[in-house]
């Protein structure tokens, strides 16, 4: 991640959530709710959820896995990563947060069952390192998930264009005072490859055994599921 996007997130990072549920009208928890359900975690699973941010992915997989399983949270941003803790907390979950680099991740091979990944990989630097380090942290026929954007056609994608182009920002700037941010997050989705073009991505890393690509809302996200070889 640059130094410029990490400092993006460092400066919008008390806002976040607001944002994300105002700017989503809540769908983005409906999408993570479906991105765990597709992974097929289920209890007593070790899971890392990295790009965790403020910890709701990591959260959503502790109700699956339970108190025998175990959830690692990780950010390349400690300012994201702050919150996330007290919210586990709250939520009545053990969870663990560390600060790390989704590219070059401190765990040792064959660790996790799953490894995620939500609205993360088109920051990152290079995106195929970021899958092969997720599945190199995930043992043999586990699952690596990353839930993110895509370009929806038609109408929809029409009308999500206009949206995404004068709508978003204005209220981010609202929100969170940095207009800049959310005019980054719309503009690195449209360019960030989606659906099949992704998929392919997946496959040359020579990862994986299978990966399979799940559209939502008419292709405006995708949940992207790869089984390690």
């Amino acid at each position: 991640m640059s130094q410029q996007v990490h400092q993006m997130f460092t400066q919008i990072a008390p806002r976040y959530d607001v944002a994300n549920d105002v700017l989503s009208m809540g769908t983005h928890r409906l999408w993570r709710k479906t991105a765990v359900k597709l992974s097929r975690a289920k209890a007593g699973d070790a899971v890392l959820d990295c790009a965790t941010g403020t910890g709701d992915l990591a959260i959503d997989f502790k109700r699956v896995v339970g108190a025998t399983g175990s959830v690692l949270g990780t950010d390349f941003n400690a300012a994201m990563l702050s919150t996330a803790p007290a919210k586990a907390k709250a939520a009545g979950f053990e969870i663990a947060f560390e600060v790390a680099d989704a590219t070059k991740l401190p765990y040792s091979d064959d660790r996790f069952d799953v490894a995620s990944i939500a609205f993360g990989i088109r920051n990152v630097d290079d995106p195929k390192q970021c899958l092969m380090e997720l599945a190199r942290v995930v043992k043999p026929g586990g699952r690596v998930v990353v839930l993110e954007f895509g370009q929806p056609n038609g109408v929809f994608g029409a009308f999500f264009g206009l949206y995404s182009r004068f709508v978003m920002p204005l209220i981010g700037q609202v929100l969170t005072g940095n207009r800049a941010a959310y005019e980054y997050l719309p503009r690195t989705a449209a360019a960030f490859p989606a659906g099949e073009r992704f998929v392919s991505l997946m496959r040359e890393t020579g990862r994986f055994a299978e990966a399979t690509s799940h559209p939502l809302m008419a292709g405006l996200a995708y949940v992207y599921v790869g089984v390690v070889g």
